[in-house]
């Protein structure tokens, strides 16, 4: 079969979406079919990479920090893209990444071309976008791009259960298969590090997570454990206000704000430090979402302190006792700083690091998540679904 990839992000440049999608790639490949994807020309930091897969770029406009993110930026995208899928060599199935309005336009040019697609929803932008901005008029209309691009589709994957119920609530009957997520174990891996007074934030943090109340937690447990530092490598909306409260709280000096980085680098930083924090603000729309940055942390060794709503607090509480996976807590600056505390105390033990990122490439792989989505890929591609 021939597959196209179409999203906005895509390897090099460093993201879960972008492992998600080389691993589909390469899956895809694994299994004799070939790939092409349709993506953005990559910031000039990104590091290069020989692409076995026909990967074809289009300059795009970035944000200020160097990332397609923010209306402008996705339509830059966007419009190229409706006349790149048109004239490109015909797939026998497409597979759309979001934001909503890249799946819209996919699923226009598929209709026109008689081609099925199939659409990722890892999560609901609008439910994101709830959390962004007080227009009533932005979040109707963003609800019905996305409604649109989620009925136009032969199948939806995603990770959770939770995001079924949501496509259901947007009124989206399409069929939803239910794949997963897990940690590229690749390049999240345990690796002998020395071991660092160090917490670490890994990934976006924008409204929905409330990342602040790390913040005011790390302020907390430097006032029993002082020396420590907090590393936030990623990046989100809430950037300003995260350095705001630091400089409130007086711990701005202990905090570094890195942006985002190659996975063989972030890894790095997972097997130095002490824990990984996840946060998932409660109250919000949200509340059904999965910290995926916890499996690419569980997969370095590295525990994860979760507090909030969702799945991610349950999953943890899953896995066996003896492998230190972590904590789940509730949305509570104290009991975030109280679990910082304990694991701080317990010290560094590698065997029981190399136990559970051992335990996570046997049973939460992207790898094996990525197989999933060829099979949902070549099961509409070839017609069976149609059928």
């Amino acid at each position: 079969m021939r597959v196209a990839i179409v999203s906005r992000i895509y390897r090099p440049e460093p993201s879960a979406a972008s492992l998600f999608l080389g691993s589909v790639s390469d899956a895809l490949r694994a299994d004799g079919h070939s790939v092409m994807v349709l993506t953005a020309k990559p910031p000039r930091r990104s590091d290069s990479i020989e692409a076995s897969e026909d990967v074809r770029t289009f300059p795009v406009l970035r944000d200020r920090d160097g990332y397609v993110r923010g209306y402008l930026p996705y339509l830059s995208f966007d419009v190229p893209l409706s006349v790149r899928l048109l004239f490109a060599t015909r797939p026998d199935v497409v597979l759309a990444e979001p934001p909503p309005t890249t799946g819209a336009v996919v699923r226009v040019v598929c209709a026109l071309r008689r081609i099925p697609y199939v659409y990722d929803a890892a999560d609901i932008w609008s439910d994101a976008a709830d959390m962004a901005t007080n227009s009533r008029a932005v979040i109707r209309v963003l609800r019905w791009v996305e409604r649109f691009a989620l009925r136009g589709a032969e199948t939806v994957v995603t990770i959770s259960e939770g995001v079924v119920r949501r496509v259901r609530d947007l009124g989206a009957q399409t069929r939803v298969v239910v794949t997963g997520f897990g940690a590229d174990t690749a390049e999240f891996k345990v690796v002998d590090n020395e071991p660092d007074k160090l917490f670490l934030y890994a990934g976006s943090y924008s409204a929905w997570h409330g990342a602040d109340i790390m913040i005011d937690a790390f302020a907390a447990f430097s006032r029993t454990h002082p020396g420590y530092r907090l590393r936030v490598i990623g990046n989100g909306t809430e950037k300003s206000m995260l350095e705001k409260r630091a400089q409130a709280l007086g711990v701005s000096d202990a905090i570094d704000f890195l942006d985002p980085i190659a996975p063989a680098e972030l890894n790095l930083h997972f097997a130095s430090a002490v824990a990984s924090i996840a946060t998932l603000k409660p109250g919000t729309a949200y509340e059904f979402a999965f910290a995926t940055k916890t499996y690419s942390s569980l997969a370095a060794g590295c525990p994860v302190i979760f507090a909030g709503p969702g799945p991610t607090g349950p999953f943890l509480s899953g896995i066996p006792d003896d492998l230190g996976a972590g904590t789940a807590c509730d949305y509570n600056a104290e009991e975030i700083a109280q679990a910082m505390r304990r694991l701080a105390d317990a010290g560094f033990e590698p065997e029981r690091r190399r136990a559970l990122g051992a335990w996570i490439d046997g049973n939460h792989t992207m790898r094996a998540v990525a197989k999933r989505v060829a099979l949902v890929l070549a099961d509409v591609g070839s017609g069976r679904r149609r059928h």
